[in-house]
């Protein structure tokens, strides 16, 4: 049965995880297995629910408490819900809440490269991607266009940032990811050594048409992208087994990075 608590003092302790904490607080990198992250809404919670995320505590609008949050409550059993009126949790949080529901959550157990390449056949690897919604909008492209794992290097953003995890809308707990270890490319013989072929998405000279029918009948392949703007490292691409770019129309020169990963999953599936 949910514990519902109605807030009356913003500056209690308990609410400092949804306002107080920076995302690198919230994360404690020195004890993982103490870290927390923030999912908004009840369709995102409940993916992460389903991928066995254990809630903490939950903060939202008084008024979904018989409406959006009504299973939200009914699967999270007796853990405190914090609830106010919209505009007093609008002031805690210095946003609207996405949905009217917030949840803190603790961070699952982080699975190893070898964990979900297992069985893959394609596998999206996020190289020094810094920008929250360009990763969650990359993982939600990669959950939907048949992408069988996400790879990111230590370089990117974390996925469960709050911002990732919302854009991603659930993504991030619907496909199976990990961390490379090391800067770019000391990772690329790790690839090598699970069976991938490496494609990288740049715009070099040498750089073959993402219709290349290569590609395509690769059994086990890893699809690279780079940060806005700069792209991947010249190490990164060089050392990949294919470099890869979308033809473009218009004079266009390329594409936003996580327009270009859901081009490129689709395109590179596994047939």
């Amino acid at each position: 049965m949910a514990n519902i608590i109605m807030l009356t003092d913003l500056s209690a302790p308990e609410l400092e995880v949804y306002a107080g904490l920076t995302e690198a607080q919230l994360r404690s990198r020195r004890a993982p297995e103490k870290g927390i992250f923030i999912a908004e809404s009840p369709k995102v919670i409940g993916y992460a629910l389903d991928a066995g995320c254990v809630p903490l505590s939950l903060l939202m609008e008084e008024r979904q408490i018989e409406r959006a949050a009504r299973g939200i409550l009914a699967r999270c059993g007796d853990v405190p819900v914090y609830t106010a009126s919209r505009d007093l949790l609008a002031r805690l949080t210095g946003f609207a809440l996405t949905r009217g529901v917030l949840c803190a959550m603790r961070r699952p157990p982080l699975s190893s490269p070898e964990d979900v390449c297992r069985t893959a056949r394609r596998v999206a690897v996020l190289d020094g991607i810094g920008n929250p919604t360009n990763i969650g909008a990359i993982f939600r492209s990669a959950a939907a266009l048949s992408m069988d794992a996400v790879l990111v290097t230590a370089s990117c953003c974390d996925p469960l940032y709050r911002r990732a995890v919302r854009v991603s809308m659930g993504g991030v707990f619907q496909i199976p990811w990990a961390r490379l270890a090391g800067d770019a490319p000391q990772w690329l013989p790790q690839l090598r050594a699970l069976g991938f072929k490496t494609a990288a998405m740049a715009l070099t000279e040498r750089a073959v048409s993402i219709e290349d029918p290569r590609l395509m009948t690769e059994d086990r392949l890893a699809i690279v992208l780079g940060t806005e703007g700069d792209g991947l490292p010249q190490p990164t691409i060089d050392g990949c087994d294919y470099t890869v770019r979308i033809p473009m129309g218009h004079g266009a020169d390329s594409l936003n990075v996580a327009a270009a990963s859901a081009v490129a999953f689709w395109q590179l599936r596994a047939r």
